[in-house]
């Protein structure tokens, strides 16, 4: 499959490229940020400090992707289709789904 197709994760660097946004835009959105840092149990500092860990991008778009408001306001904010998200947790460490077959 193509990397355009829904069912297939992002390149890791596509994947680590888009957390990082995820993650700009978390810390843009005052509310956002404060929840972000309440349920990682970082400070901010730490945060910026990883933010170039594929592991920590990966806790970044699942938090996103726990907020369906958040998530629909972030793809239209960035421009992206809605499931870039997912596929972008899927390049990740952590993010493959399991096959049941």
């Amino acid at each position: 499959m193509q990397e355009g197709s829904t069912s297939t994760a992002l390149s890791t660097e596509h994947a680590e490229t888009l957390g990082l946004q995820a993650l700009g835009w978390i810390a843009g959105q005052p509310d956002m940020a404060e929840a972000f840092l309440t349920t990682s149990g970082l400070a901010a500092d730490d945060m910026r400090a990883r933010a170039n860990d594929p592991e920590f991008l990966g806790f970044v778009l699942d938090f996103l992707l726990a907020d369906e408001a958040a998530l629909v306001a972030f793809c239209e904010g960035q421009g992206l289709p809605a499931d870039q998200p997912m596929r972008a947790r899927a390049g990740l460490p952590g993010g493959q789904l399991p096959h049941w077959t």
